[in-house]
C-alpha cells in the first residue's frame, strides 16, 4: 500500500475540522511532535519569526519522522515574519498622557533626546493623519508631520509603552513593501526543506500574493501561499485575495487592533463564506485556547469561540502560544480535538451561506458526485485526485458524506491534510486506484460489508482535470 497505516477508528468518527497546531519550546522535540500529531494535529506551524534555519530544520525532520509513525499526511506551514513593524530597544518604561507628542525615528539612537527607536523606517510609509497603534492598540496616536525621518504623533489616550512592542498602521499603504530580507532568505531556506505551505504576513492586496508565487516559482518550490488576513488593507482587499491564494489565516490579533473588535466576528465569518465558494481552506487563528498556556483547563467563552468556527464552516483551527510556549501544549490539542467532535456530531445548525451559480466542469462533478452519495446514503466518497483540485471542490461542498482522497502525490496528500474532512492516502497511479484503496480500507476494517462507496475517479490517472467518471460501489 503505503507508509501510511489506516486510522484505527470508523470512518463515520473522523474528525472533519482539522486542527493546525505551532512547533515551539513547549514542543521542542520529537516525542512532543509524535504527541501532537497523535492527539490531533493535521498541520504543524513554524514560526519563523523565531529560532534558526538549522531548529527549524530539525523540527522538519522530526514532523515527517512523526507523521509516518502516526500513520497519516501532515501539512508543514512556514510562517515568514514580514515587516518588523515594532518599537525599538530602550530602557524602562515610557509613561504616555493624553495629548503628548512622540516623535518615532529609525533605529534611533537619540532616546535621551526623547526620540524613541523603530525597527522599521515609518517615516518612507505614513502621511499626516494616519493613526498608529502601539503596544497592540493600548496607545492610540495620530501622524502630525512627517519630517527629516523623524515621525511626529500625538496621543489620543493615557497608557505605557515597552520596547518591542507591536505597531499597527490600519491607515498606511505599505505598497507592496511586506517582503523583507530575512523573508527572502527565509523563503529560500524554505524551497530546499520539505515545506507545504508559505504563511505570508501582513498581507494588503493580491499584488502581494503574485509576488511570493513567482518568488516561489523562481526557487522551484512547490509550497502552496496561505493570506494571513491582519490588515485593515487585506480586508478591503478580501475577495481578491482570497482568489489568488491557495488559503486563508484569519490571524485575529492583528486584526482585532486594525480593525473595531467587534468586526472581527464577521469578517471571520465572511472570509469563511468566500472561502467555500472559491473552494481555499480556511483557517481561524490566535487566542482560541489562551487560558491553556498557563491553565490545563479552558474558558467557556473559548469552548465558543472553537464550536462557532466549527458550526461556520471553518477548515481548520489553529494553535499558537497554545502549543508553542505554554505549558499544556498536548491538552490543548486534545481539548480542541474534544470540542471539536463533540460539535460536529451534535450541530443543530448548518453553515448557510450564499449560493452563487458556478457552470465550471469541476462544479458539475461535485455536485453530481455529492447529490449521488447523499441520495444512496454512502459511507464515503473516495476521489482520485492528482493535485488537489478535485478534493478541494468536494470539500467546499460541506457534505454529510466522508472525503477520501486517494492520490499517487505524497506532497498533495499532505497539502490536502488541512482541507475539510479530506483523508488522504497514497496510492501508485493506476485505473484501479479507488478500487484497490477501498479494499485495503476494507482489510483494515474501516470499511465493512454492506457499506456504499462513491467513486470519482478520471479516464487518465495521474492527469490533472481529468475527473469524469462517477461510480457506486457496495462493499462485499
Amino acid at each position: 500500500m503505503t507508509d501510511l497505516t489506516a486510522p484505527n477508528v470508523p470512518i463515520a468518527e473522523f474528525k472533519r475540522t482539522k486542527i493546525i497546531a505551532t512547533v515551539g519550546p513547549s514542543t521542542d522535540s520529537f516525542d512532543h511532535v509524535l504527541q501532537l500529531i497523535k492527539y490531533g494535529a493535521n498541520g504543524l506551524r513554524l514560526n519563523f519569526s523565531h529560532g534558526t534555519h538549522e531548529e527549524h530544520g530539525q523540527r522538519i525532520k522530526w514532523i515527517r519522522k512523526a507523521a509516518k509513525a502516526a500513520g497519516k499526511p501532515v501539512a508543514i506551514i512556514q510562517d515568514l515574519q514580514g515587516p518588523k513593524v515594532r518599537l525599538g530597544d530602550f530602557d524602562g518604561v515610557i509613561n504616555v498622557r493624553r495629548g503628548q507628542a512622540l516623535r518615532f525615528e529609525y533605529i534611533s539612537k537619540r532616546f535621551d533626546e526623547g526620540i524613541i527607536p523603530t525597527q522599521y523606517d515609518l517615516s518612507k510609509k505614513v502621511k499626516r493623519g494616519e493613526r498608529i497603534y502601539l503596544y497592540d492598540g493600548k496607545v492610540r496616536t495620530t501622524v502630525s508631520s512627517v519630517k527629516d525621518g523623524i515621525v511626529h504623533v500625538k496621543a489620543e489616550n493615557d497608557g505605557i509603552l515597552i520596547k518591542r512592542k507591536g505597531m499597527n498602521l490600519p491607515d498606511t499603504d505599505f505598497g507592496g513593501d511586506i517582503f523583507t530580507k530575512k523573508d527572502r532568505e527565509d523563503l529560500a531556506y524554505g524551497s530546499t526543506q520539505d515545506i507545504d505551505y508559505v504563511a505570508l504576513s501582513f498581507v494588503q492586496t493580491a499584488d502581494d500574493i503574485d509576488n511570493l508565487r513567482k518568488r516561489l516559482k523562481n526557487l522551484n518550490s512547490p509550497a502552496r501561499i496561505i493570506a494571513k488576513i491582519e490588515t485593515k488593507a487585506a480586508v478591503d482587499n478580501l475577495e481578491d485575495i482570497i482568489k489568488a491564494s491557495d488559503a486563508v489565516m484569519i490571524a485575529r490579533g492583528d486584526l482585532a487592533v486594525e480593525t473595531p473588535a467587534e468586526s472581527v466576528p464577521i469578517v471571520q465569518r465572511q472570509i469563511i463564506g468566500l472561502g467555500i465558494r472559491y473552494a481555499k481552506p480556511t483557517i481561524v487563528a490566535t487566542q482560541m485556547l489562551a487560558s491553556m498556556t498557563e491553565a490545563p483547563e479552558p474558558t467557556r467563552a473559548e469552548v465558543s469561540d472553537i464550536a462557532t468556527a466549527v458550526l461556520v464552516g471553518a477548515d481548520c483551527v489553529m494553535l499558537s502560544d497554545e502549543t508553542a510556549s505554554g505549558r499544556y501544549p498536548i491538552e490543548a490539542v486534545q481539548v480542541m480535538k474534544r470540542v471539536i467532535r463533540y460539535t460536529e456530531s451534535n450541530a443543530p445548525v448548518k453553515p448557510v451561506f450564499p449560493i452563487y451559480e458556478d457552470s465550471s466542469k469541476a462544479a458539475a462533478i461535485s455536485d453530481a458526485v455529492i447529490n449521488l452519495a447523499t441520495s444512496v446514503k454512502a459511507t464515503a466518497i473516495v476521489a482520485e485526485t492528482q493535485s488537489g483540485a478535485t478534493a478541494l471542490a468536494l470539500a467546499a461542498k460541506r457534505s454529510d458524506v466522508p472525503l477520501i482522497a486517494v492520490t499517487d502525490s505524497i506532497r498533495t496528500a499532505q497539502q490536502l491534510a488541512i482541507v475539510y474532512d479530506v483523508k488522504s492516502y497514497v496510492q501508485p497511479v493506476s485505473a484501479q486506484a479507488a478500487q484497490k484503496l477501498t479494499d485495503w480500507l476494507q482489510r483494515q476494517k474501516v470499511l465493512v460489508p454492506g457499506n456504499m462507496i462513491v467513486t470519482a475517479t478520471g479516464k487518465y490517472p495521474g492527469v490533472v482535470g481529468t475527473t469524469d467518471t462517477i461510480k457506486v460501489r457496495v462493499i462485499e
